[in-house]
C-alpha cells in the first residue's frame, strides 16, 4: 500500500494535482493524506489531526471553513475514484508548512508527496521562491510536481534529461521502473551538454550503468538523445515540446542541474512549467 501526501490550500491548483494523482495511480492500492496547514498563530486547539470523514470530525479542532473546504474536496474525490483500495484521510496541522511536511512524511511513511503549482512562476525564479520550491529541496521525499495547465492523463512520453554527473542507484531506478510500468509509457533519456565538451571518466562510467539498467529492463521502451547545446534549459524546453512529453523525471541530488533547469530568474517566457508534471525523485 503506497501513502501518498496532498498538501492543499484548497486553491484550484492543489485540487488538480489530486485529481492527477489519482488518475495516475487509479489501479494502485494507494493511502492518500490531505493535508492543510495553518500557521501556529491560528492554533488553539488541544489537537489537530483528524481522520476522514468529515462528518465525525472534531468541531474544536478546525474552524467551519475549513470543515466545508475539506468537505466539499472529499466529496469531489468520491466522483473521481472507484477503486476500493483508494484510501482518503484529512490532516490539519499548525506551523512552518516545511516542517509540518517533513513530520508527516516520516510519521505517515510518506512515499511520494504531490502538490500542484501556478505552472512557471510556481517553482521559477528562486529555488527557495516558494513552497514547491522548498518541498523540493528541504524534504527527503519523492515529489510529483503538477502545474495548473496538466492535462488529466496517463503520461505516455516521459523525459529523464541527465548530464552524467551523478550516479544513479538502485532505488532511484526502481522508481523510474515502477512509474515506466504503471503508465507503460516510453523513456527518453536526455543527454545535455555543450559542443566540444566530452564525458569524462566518471559520467561514462554512470552513462553506462544507466544504459545496462535500461536495456535489462526496458530494452524496448526508452531511448538515448544526446543534444549538444549552449543553453540547456532551451534544448530541455524545445525536446519537451518536439516529442510531446508528458511527464519529467529529474533527482534531486543533481541541484545543480537541477536548478540549470528550473530556476533561472532571466528566462521569461512560458516554459514546459505551465503544463508538464515533474517528479522530483530523493534517495
Amino acid at each position: 500500500m503506497k501513502n501518498i501526501l496532498f498538501p492543499t490550500d484548497f486553491s484550484k491548483n492543489s485540487w488538480n494535482a489530486i485529481e492527477y494523482a489519482i488518475t495516475l495511480l487509479k489501479n494502485i492500492p494507494c493511502n492518500f493524506y490531505v493535508l492543510h496547514v495553518d500557521a501556529l498563530s491560528q492554533s488553539g486547539v488541544d489537537y489537530n489531526s483528524f481522520a476522514l470523514p468529515s462528518d465525525v470530525m472534531p468541531s474544536k479542532a478546525i474552524n467551519m471553513a475549513l470543515r466545508d473546504n475539506l468537505a466539499a474536496t472529499f466529496a469531489r474525490i468520491k466522483t473521481i475514484t472507484t477503486n476500493k483500495e483508494h484510501h482518503f484521510i484529512a490532516l490539519h496541522e499548525f506551523g512552518n508548512i516545511i516542517d509540518v511536511i517533513r513530520k508527516t512524511v516520516v510519521d505517515k511513511r510518506i512515499s511520494l508527496i504531490v502538490m500542484g503549482t501556478k505552472g512557471a512562476s510556481g517553482i521559477k525564479g528562486t529555488i527557495l521562491g516558494s513552497n514547491t520550491g522548498n518541498v523540493m529541496t528541504k524534504v527527503p521525499c519523492n515529489l510529483l510536481v503538477i502545474p495548473e495547465k496538466a492535462l488529466q492523463y496517463i503520461p505516455k512520453e516521459i523525459a529523464f534529461p541527465t548530464d552524467y554527473n551523478i550516479f544513479y542507484s538502485h532505488s532511484i531506478l526502481e522508481v523510474i521502473s515502477k512509474m515506466l510500468r504503471i503508465t507503460n509509457a516510453k523513456l527518453r533519456v536526455v543527454n545535455i551538454s555543450k559542443p566540444n565538451v566530452k564525458l569524462n571518466e566518471a559520467q561514462k562510467q554512470n552513462m553506462v550503468y544507466l544504459q545496462d539498467y535500461l536495456l535489462e529492463l526496458h530494452e524496448k521502451s526508452h531511448s538515448i538523445h544526446n543534444l549538444k547545446v549552449e543553453r540547456t534549459k532551451t534544448a530541455i524546453e524545445e525536446f519537451v515540446i518536439n516529442e510531446k512529453i508528458d511527464m519529467v523525471i529529474m533527482v534531486a541530488k543533481n541541484l545543480n542541474f537541477l536548478q540549470q533547469l528550473l530556476f533561472r530568474p532571466s528566462i521569461k517566457k512560458i516554459s514546459f512549467q505551465n503544463s508538464v508534471p515533474l517528479l522530483v525523485l530523493h534517495e
